[in-house]
This record gives C-alpha cells, sequence and structure tokens, in this order.
C-alpha cells in the first residue's frame, strides 16, 4: 500500500502535511478531493479505517454545514455522508493512508504517528512552529 493523502492545497494544515510527508522521503499519491469529489463507499471505507464517525471529520468552519442543518445532534450518519458527497468542502482535511493506518491528520503533526521513520529535523510548520528540532525529535 502506498501513502495517499487527500489534499486540499489551500488549507495550511493540508500543505503541512503534505509537506511533512515529503520531507519523510514518501511521494504520496496526491487526491484533491474538492475536484474529484467523494463516494459514499470511499468515505465510510476511510471513516472506518480510521475510527471516526462522519460528525467526526464534518468541518464547520469555511462550509455550508450550518446552513444545510447539519450540524443540529440528531442528523444521521447518512445524512452527513449523503451531504459530504454532494458537498465535498464538508470533510475536514487532510485525511492521510499509509501501511501504518488512516488518519485525520488534525494537528498536521498527527501524520508523523503514520510514518515509519521521523524526517529529520529541524522541521516546522508554515507558521514557523516547530515540530521536530534538530535531532529529529517531536517539540
Amino acid at each position: 500500500m502506498s501513502t495517499v493523502i487527500y489534499h486540499n492545497p489551500g488549507c495550511g494544515t493540508s500543505r503541512n502535511v503534505l509537506a511533512i510527508l515529503r520531507a519523510a522521503g514518501a511521494e504520496p499519491e496526491v487526491i484533491e478531493y474538492l475536484s474529484e469529489g467523494w463516494t459514499r463507499a470511499q468515505l465510510l471505507g476511510l471513516f472506518a479505517a480510521a475510527g471516526l464517525r462522519p460528525r467526526d471529520a464534518l468541518r464547520l468552519r469555511g462550509t455550508p454545514a450550518e446552513e444545510l442543518g447539519l450540524t443540529a445532534p440528531d442528523v444521521s450518519d447518512a445524512a452527513l455522508i449523503a451531504a459530504m458527497v454532494a458537498h465535498p468542502v464538508l470533510v475536514n482535511r487532510p485525511i492521510v493512508c499509509t501501511p501504518k493506518g488512516v488518519r485525520l491528520c488534525r494537528p498536521s503533526e498527527t501524520v508523523l504517528d503514520l510514518l515509519d521513520a521521523l524526517p529529520p529535523g529541524p522541521l516546522a510548520k508554515e507558521d514557523g512552529t516547530l515540530i521536530l528540532d534538530a535531532g529529529g525529535r517531536r517539540v
């Protein structure tokens, strides 16, 4: 199994995760889900593998989630999945798949748990926040 990132290039967290993967020597398959969209089966599989319920992966900020009535606690998982398929932006990102598992990588350093070896340090996010020191240890 290769590494796959469900990526939004307009998202800083997603860009940080992609940079971490590349710094670790991976050249992941990059799926820009906003343009490619989702299928119901794909979302169900990813969420099951990551141990997420659809509500756990629902993105609220910068999406029509509230306007669509998806923030109400009684909205079913099936309704959330259907909305995510219709509006790909509703899925929080990035989701990363590696041989070690599948995770919603927020915060971006969560991706470190999916790597066989950490990238060399120092390594910082776009905003300058250090995530690995010069010795390659987590900060």
